[in-house]
């Protein structure tokens, strides 16, 4: 088991953070980026995923850690059900579909096992204090 000492080091983070990489890229493209709904949608959706993962990392309170989790967690259901809006709109092909799609899953994974070892722990009311390391298990 590793200490993280940052939410940078957290493997969810780094994946919510190349997702977001994507969905700008892809975004950008033709007629993708003319659809300003969707676009910026998505773009709101996989910024909230990383957003969420290091705010709940960030905050002070375990229920709040695991609060901020969880909204990561929907925010990556969000952008999984609008990556099939972008795919049925003829804005993605079918491989990139699949390959975002698999990396928002497996993000939301790493995100539902942060919160089954946070959930695991006894329930203390401050959980962060400076300096505080916690010690997860990465992939």
């Amino acid at each position: 088991m590793a200490t993280v000492t940052r939410f940078e080091e957290l493997e969810a983070w780094q994946t919510a953070r190349e997702i977001t990489k994507r969905i700008y890229a892809l975004s950008k493209q033709s007629l993708f980026s003319r659809d300003f709904g969707l676009r910026d949608q998505m773009r709101r959706a996989a910024v909230s995923i990383l957003s969420n993962i290091a705010e709940g990392f960030e905050s002070r309170t375990q229920l709040m850690f695991i609060e901020y989790f969880g909204r990561a967690k929907a925010s990556a259901g969000e952008l999984r059900a609008q990556m099939y809006v972008a795919l049925d709109s003829g804005y993605v092909e079918q491989s990139s579909f699949q390959e975002i799609k698999l990396l928002i899953e497996k993000c939301s994974r790493q995100i539902s096992r942060l919160m089954s070892y946070l959930e695991s722990l006894p329930d203390n009311r401050r959980l962060r204090d400076e300096m505080t390391e916690y010690k997860v298990e990465l992939e």
